[in-house]
């Protein structure tokens, strides 16, 4: 896997979070550092973290599936991506919470429900026997500066820009996983 593929792969990762985080700045009172800090770090460290955990988990049955290791990561890249296009047609009406989302429980399951695609990819990556490490510290780093940001823009463009992050994360997903079936089979 080349870096511009890894570099893309770790920024579509982080659509997810930001416009997650685009959505709790349009939540929030007043503009706040803290709050977009907090954001921040805990996207960023779920979005670490969980592609290492899938990468584990994936080289630990690789031997079971190294005949179409390949259709693996496909299939998984491919699933991530058409559920983050699917999820940007939504019709659903965002409504904030009477809490603050950037604090607590909501915060964790922002942060975990977001990086959940990358546990999968994850998965993909230990398949195709590409390096994590590259691709974790990237995803943690792009997803806490966006979501850092995406708190501080939030209450100025949740809607507008959530939606349109999220598609086009999923389809530069979709084409990585496409580019490695093609690699494989040789086409």
């Amino acid at each position: 896997m080349s870096f511009v593929e890894m570099f893309l792969s770790a920024a579509s990762l982080s659509m997810d979070a930001f416009a997650a985080s685009l959505g709790i700045g349009a939540c929030l009172s007043a503009r706040s550092s803290a709050a977009a800090l907090r954001v921040g770090a805990a996207c960023g460290a779920f979005q670490f973290v969980m592609p290492l955990g899938g990468w584990w988990l994936g080289s630990r049955f690789l031997e079971s599936i190294s005949g179409y290791d390949h259709w693996v990561a496909f299939g998984l890249l491919l699933l991530v991506g058409g559920n983050m296009i699917r999820e940007s047609f939504s019709e659903e009406d965002p409504t904030c919470p009477s809490s603050d989302p950037s604090c607590g429980a909501a915060l964790l399951l922002v942060a975990v429900a977001t990086s959940i695609d990358a546990l999968a990819v994850g998965i993909g990556f230990a398949a195709i026997g590409a390096p994590i490490l590259p691709l974790s510290s990237s995803a943690g780093v792009i997803t806490a500066l966006l979501s850092f940001a995406g708190v501080l823009a939030g209450f100025r463009t949740a809607l507008f820009l959530g939606r349109k992050a999220e598609f086009a994360g999923g389809i530069v997903l979709c084409l990585i996983g496409a580019n490695i079936l093609r690699m494989h089979l040789g086409a």
